[in-house]
């Protein structure tokens, strides 16, 4: 399932949640019998929740998927598998453990015992990546359409509050945002930089670029000399969420439903500055 507000907004900026699904394809039964603490370990779950009111109100066009991450992975390439999770594949086994399919958590629980056929991978990629990705590419193009010269592009997830082994900080307490942008390559300084005080002016300890850089999404739509900048928001989620038993914190939830609303608000208010 893609969702999107109105067809026509009165702003350049759209957002995109790709990891907060939690639908299981049928062509990933091995999904069905893991424990919900393990099964949704990396999904960037309630984000959507968290940020649609204020998507809402702003009127900001989105899109979001329905579908679960370990099945397909919106902020992959489809090329991102290996032999471990594809049969045959070129690329080693233990390559992309969390690539497009994932073999393993972050915390190398275990998720596939056996590699998916290419059919089924190719199913999988027609059913969840190209309806997502088409969505976007459709969004930009309607903006394009409206007459905006510039598009601007937040792609929203969650983080842990400590890193793992398998991060660049293993061990380390993070900050409450992390905003990245490739390393400086997927979008104007200048919009990194609003990125960063919206964020701040609601409340948030912001951290840039550590420990993530940001992902393919950014990587892929973060145009600059196409006058399309994309950047990455990772919320933490200790913040609004039990991480241990994945509940959510009605209080604290809605808290942060205040603050998005305060940096997405910001954020569309002074994008002529840039």
């Amino acid at each position: 399932m893609v969702e999107k507000i109105s067809q026509h907004s009165t702003s350049p900026l759209i957002v995109s949640i790709p990891h907060s699904g939690e639908k299981i394809p049928a062509q990933t039964p091995w999904l069905n019998a893991l424990p919900e603490v393990v099964l949704m370990c990396d999904v960037d779950r309630y984000v959507d929740f968290l940020y649609e009111p204020a998507l809402d109100q702003l009127n900001l066009r989105f899109v979001k998927t329905e579908w679960h991450r370990y099945a397909a992975d919106m902020n992959r390439f489809p090329e991102d598998v290996d032999a471990s999770s594809v049969t045959g594949n070129l690329n080693s086994a233990g390559m992309y453990n969390r690539g497009f399919h994932w073999v393993e958590t972050t915390y190398k629980q275990p998720l596939m015992s056996v590699p998916m056929s290419q059919k089924v991978h190719q199913e999988l990629v027609e059913l969840i990546y190209e309806p997502f990705h088409a969505e976007i590419r459709e969004l930009y193009h309607d903006l394009h359409s409206q007459g905006f010269n510039r598009t601007f592009h937040i792609d929203a997830h969650s983080m842990p509050s400590l890193g793992t082994s398998e991060h660049r900080d293993p061990g380390q307490l993070r900050a409450d945002i992390v905003v990245s942008d490739c390393g400086g390559k997927s979008c104007n300084p200048r919009f990194k930089d609003l990125v960063i005080a919206a964020y701040a002016t609601a409340g948030f300890k912001v951290a840039y670029n550590w420990p993530y850089l940001g992902g393919r999404v950014t990587e892929l739509y973060g145009r600059p000399d196409r006058n399309q900048h994309a950047i990455q928001v990772e919320l933490n989620r200790s913040l609004y969420m039990d991480e241990k038993t994945k509940k959510i914190k009605a209080i604290e939830a809605k808290a942060m439903q205040e603050k998005i609303l305060k940096a997405l608000g910001y954020v569309r208010s002074n994008l002529e500055q840039i």
